[in-house]
């Protein structure tokens, strides 16, 4: 399955080095010294997680059938086509990933929701194909690299005590 999902991220122009540009932003202030091999181990761990690749799926799917205008609900179709303000389900999905990560995550993830860092701004704006939708891969993105870098914090962290404590 995971497989699936980076190949789902890669044919929606996602790929793990865009979700690792997002992390170093999100740690650029925090920690130094992260090496991409690091970031990309750690983001390839997130989405190993069989909770996530579902969320990856099930986002991806919901933007497509949304672009392709094949749910019943054309209310519902045009709230998702239109990624409209008070349509909160796709950071509800999102939320899914950054609860296995803790507080951290979710604070992580408000953050880069509202920054719109990266590939989160290109595939938010999409302007080049308005016919576009990822309502829902946005977050998921967002997600995926706020827990990311909650676990490298916590992982940094678990460092600093033991060294402390030598």
């Amino acid at each position: 399955m995971f497989e699936h999902c980076i190949a789902l991220l890669e044919e929606r122009g996602v790929t793990i080095q865009d979700i690792n540009d997002c992390v170093m932003y999100l740690q650029k202030d925090h920690q130094t010294g992260i090496s991409n091999d690091d970031v990309t181990e750690t983001v390839k761990s997130i989405i190993r997680k069989r909770e996530v690749q579902h969320a990856i799926m099930t986002g991806i799917a919901l933007d497509k059938a949304a672009e392709q205008h094949i749910l019943e609900d054309t209310m519902l179709d045009d709230i998702i086509n239109r990624d409209e303000s008070l349509y909160g389900i796709d950071e509800v999905l999102a939320y899914g990933i950054c609860n296995l990560y803790g507080s951290i995550a979710l604070t992580n993830f408000g953050f880069i929701d509202k920054d719109k860092f990266g590939i989160i701004k290109e595939l938010n704006d999409h302007k080049e194909n308005p016919d576009i939708c990822h309502t829902f891969l946005d977050d998921i993105v967002g997600a995926i690299a706020a827990s990311a870098a909650s676990r490298i914090a916590h992982n940094q962290r678990e460092v600093a005590v033991e060294e402390d404590a030598l």
